[in-house]
């Protein structure tokens, strides 16, 4: 069985080398042409666009990703197999003369035009945070990955700690608590299966790593992830994957855990212990404590928007220069400004909670809140992004999953992938 599995090996990179080749040879004839994919409205299935861009990157061919101009679109050298992959997963592309190619940049050059060229090199490796018993269908990310067949690779608190994190260019949180109260769900799913599952591969977890408590190790997971941020990594995390990091960093040697999540007593002072200087994105937030209410903090918007219902919910993006702000211009690229809200164990942040260096790039404006918002740590930078499942209003416990094949056009789904295609980008000096 090694043997074969060892040619199988040899022919699999084989055939790599044979497409990397025929994609030269191909391409020394065909480029005269280009291949647009357009992402404005004419596109019928905006997600797996993105998907043809990682395809292509791992090619070792190179994308322009064309910033504001048809909803972000992407420029690539004509090769006949994008083509005919664009035709099998039915993404919209046209051919075009290098002519028009140039005719495009030249206008997007123009420096009256709110428009820019990034040029994509490299597809960054992926990893999703994500424990054993994770389903793809659990988590967005995963899913529209899964979706739009762009690869990822799955690693958790073990291998967090190990130390292998700079093997990744990009990393996304599961909806993870990294306080150590097991979500918060000790109310409504104590005395379920699942639930004391969970805690008791949690607490072996723990203490297989050496650590005394769950809130210890998730802390330890925590400022590991901090340092490869800082040391140039990209951090994506969605839902309570966002508030419950930046809590548990202020909360750093500080036991904020009532005896129902870890044995003991919390410490009667931790409110006043909270050090915001740690976080990355929020400051004056309070503390929920209180183990029966479904909430880690203030910071959550979940009880405005739950009060306004799912017609009224939505978030307007915001309008950057592109040549000037390039980065939040990429995360933003999309075919519709504003759009649908959704909740989440953590909808989205009370805009007040919100530092004042941190960069906003989708809010609702009229209920205070901010849904989607990026900042710089160190040599790296992070996004937090607010709501479980940008296609699924309210998604509870249990329900199935998301059919993305019905949302290909998902404007919500596309901020996701925005941040995951990121990382490919040459990077350049930001202007001042």
């Amino acid at each position: 069985m090694t043997r074969i599995s060892t040619i199988n090996q040899r022919l699999s990179s084989l055939r790599g080398l044979l497409l990397a080749l025929s994609f030269l040879l191909v391409g020394a004839q065909s480029f005269a042409t280009k291949l647009l994919i357009p992402m404005d409205g004419s596109q019928q299935n905006h997600l797996k666009a993105y998907g043809i861009a990682f395809w292509t990157l791992g090619r070792e061919a190179s994308i322009d990703w064309l910033l504001n101009y048809r909803g972000g679109s992407f420029l690539i050298d004509h090769f006949k197999e994008v083509e005919q992959e664009c035709m099998i997963r039915g993404v919209t592309f046209q051919i075009i003369a290098d002519g028009q190619a140039n005719a495009i940049l030249a206008e997007i050059s123009d420096p009256e035009v709110n428009m820019e060229v990034v040029r994509l090199e490299k597809a960054p490796k992926i990893a999703v945070y994500a424990p054993e018993s994770f389903q793809p269908w659990d988590d967005a990310v995963a899913m529209v990955m899964t979706y739009a067949e762009i690869p990822y690779e799955r690693i958790y608190d073990q291998q967090i700690i190990a130390g292998v994190l700079p093997q990744y260019d990009w990393l996304h949180l599961h909806h993870e608590d990294f306080t150590g109260q097991y979500g918060k769900f000790y109310r409504m799913y104590h005395n379920a299966p699942w639930y004391h599952a969970s805690v008791k591969e949690s607490e072996e977890t723990a203490a297989s790593l050496g650590f005394a408590k769950v809130s210890e190790m998730k802390l330890a997971v925590a400022t590991k992830i901090r340092d490869y941020v800082a040391g140039g990594g990209y951090l994506f995390t969605m839902c309570s994957g966002t508030d419950s990091y930046d809590i548990a960093l202020s909360a750093e040697g500080v036991d904020i855990c009532t005896p129902e999540f870890d044995h003991d007593p919390m410490d009667p002072q931790a409110q006043e212990k909270i050090d915001f200087s740690r976080t990355f994105a929020f400051k004056d937030f309070r503390l929920v404590t209180d183990p029966m209410t479904y909430e880690f903090s203030n910071i959550d918007a979940t009880d405005i928007h739950g009060s306004i219902g799912q017609t009224r919910d939505f978030f307007t993006l915001f309008d950057f220069s592109a040549k000037w702000d390039v980065v939040p211009t990429m995360l933003c690229q999309s075919h519709e400004q504003v759009v649908r809200g959704f909740m989440g164990q953590t909808t989205a942040f009370r805009k007040s909670l919100v530092k004042p260096s941190v960069l906003v790039m989708g809010e609702n404006k009229a209920q205070g809140t901010v849904k989607y918002i990026h900042g710089e740590f160190g040599l790296g930078q992070w996004t937090f992004y607010g709501g479980h499942d940008p296609e699924d209003y309210q998604h509870m416990v249990g329900d199935p999953p998301t059919d993305l094949s019905l949302h290909p056009n998902s404007a919500g789904y596309r901020l996701i992938l925005n941040n995951i295609l990121f990382p490919a980008a040459r990077k350049k000096k930001q202007k001042t």
